[in-house]
This record gives C-alpha cells, sequence and structure tokens, in this order.
C-alpha cells in the first residue's frame, strides 16, 4: 500500500523527537522549520486539551503550532475559534518515478552522500541553516544530497530520502545569480535517476500553496496533486 504523504514527510523530514502531551503528538524541532516542530492530533481532542497542547511546545521553546491535515476538519474548526491562524498552506505532489527519470548533460546535477560544503553553503544563502541540514542527517533510510551546475558553476543543492517505495524531494535551493538555467530541474531529474536505482517507484515533494511558479513546473512535469495541509498557530494576545 502507498504510504500517505504526511507518513512519508515524517520519515524523510523527521523531528528530532516526538513527545506525548494527552491527544497531542508534539515534535521537537530544534530550529528545523514548522515540519519538524508542529503538533499533531492523533486522537479526538477538545478545547480542553489546547493548554496541554501548548504547555509542551513552551517547554520545548517553540510556539503553539499545530499541522492540520485533510481529515482534521473538526480540529481545523475548534483551533480557529481559539485563535489559531492559518499559515502556510501547502500541496503534495507526486508522480511515478518513472515519469521524471531523464539523461543529463555531464554535471548538470548529480546525487551523493554527504553533502559538500559547498551545498551547506548554497543551502545556507536560501536559509536552510544547520538545523535543518541536521533534519536531513537524522533520516535513517535511503537518501543522498543534490548537487546541481550551471555555466561550469556550482548552481543548487537538495535533498531527497526514500520511505516505503515513495522518494520525496527536500530544500531544493537555487543561488539566486543562477537561476532559470535549469538547475532546478536538473536536480529532480537526478533525484529521480536515483531513486529508481534505489527502487523507488513514486516521487512526491511539497510546496507552500503561494509558490505558484514552482507549482507550474511541477504540473508541466506530470506531477499531480496527491495531498495538502496547513498550519494553524496562536495568535499572541495584545
Amino acid at each position: 500500500m502507498t504510504p500517505d504523504l504526511t507518513e512519508v514527510l515524517e520519515a524523510t523530514w523527521p523531528a528530532a523527537a516526538i513527545h506525548r502531551a494527552g491527544p497531542w503528538a508534539v515534535r521537537e524541532g530544534r530550529g528545523g522549520g514548522k515540519r519538524v516542530s508542529a503538533a499533531t492530533a492523533e486522537a479526538p481532542v477538545s478545547p480542553e486539551v489546547f493548554p496541554a497542547l501548548e504547555a509542551a511546545q513552551a517547554a520545548l521553546g517553540q510556539p503553539p503550532l499545530v499541522m492540520v491535515r485533510e481529515k482534521d476538519k473538526a480540529l481545523d474548526a475548534m483551533l480557529e475559534k481559539a485563535g489559531y491562524a492559518v499559515v502556510d498552506p501547502v500541496i503534495g505532489y507526486a508522480a511515478p518515478v518513472g515519469r521524471l527519470v531523464a539523461e543529463l548533460p555531464p554535471l548538470a546535477a548529480f546525487a551523493h552522500w554527504p553533502p559538500l560544503a559547498i551545498q551547506r553553503e548554497i543551502w545556507g544563502a536560501g536559509h536552510i541553516g544547520p538545523e535543518r541540514v541536521a533534519v536531513m542527517e537524522r533520516v535513517t533510510g535511503p537518501k543522498t544530497s543534490l548537487f546541481a551546475r550551471s555555466s561550469d558553476r556550482p548552481s543548487g543543492a537538495g535533498f531527497v530520502a526514500i520511505h516505503q517505495g515513495t522518494a520525496m524531494l527536500h530544500a531544493l535551493e537555487v543561488l539566486k545569480a543562477q537561476r532559470r538555467q535549469g538547475a532546478g530541474l536538473a536536480m529532480m531529474r537526478a533525484a529521480a535517476n536515483w531513486a529508481e536505482t534505489q527502487g523507488a517507484t513514486r516521487f512526491s515533494l511539497v510546496v507552500t500553496r503561494a509558490n505558484t511558479g514552482a507549482r507550474a513546473l511541477y504540473a508541466s512535469l506530470g506531477l499531480e496533486v496527491v495531498g495538502q495541509y496547513h498550519y494553524r498557530m496562536k495568535q499572541a494576545q495584545t
């Protein structure tokens, strides 16, 4: 059975730890971003259990943040009523790996692990710092980094990992001066090529709804929408 979007996210971009607080699974992100710092409801909830969530997040030095999945419609309404605002709606895309596999020009993009120092610099330029690289290092399944070159110069970096036959692309970053030269597409192809050698049959990624340029690229490559989620964060009292 094909794993769902959030299951693949959990495995390929893991939190440092997961703490239980009543019905909540509270992720410890250690600066790795919303995906690894958000809580999810793993049992039915009511507004009475929100203080437990907020206390658990505060103990980790994190704001009250909840990932709201497609199945969480009742929770979504409760969070809205409790003053949690929508943050970063996300769309998941997927396609058969073979749809993206393609031969690449020499050195256009390739996969290797561990990342090179220049890749860390490229990520850093895009605000993907050491805390997010630590997330990559925590992945226990098949994984690799991606490195692209454009006009014979370093241009991009990315990360891909596999869970139960599904490869998921993360942290795709192209240097500003090197954009619109095909580096992003080359890394996607390199990711799919690597995933195929690892036996993966499905290729996936997530992107914010607001990133219309990337979404157009993914659609043009034959990736299809397979799910969505958003976050809700409690607004500070004034």
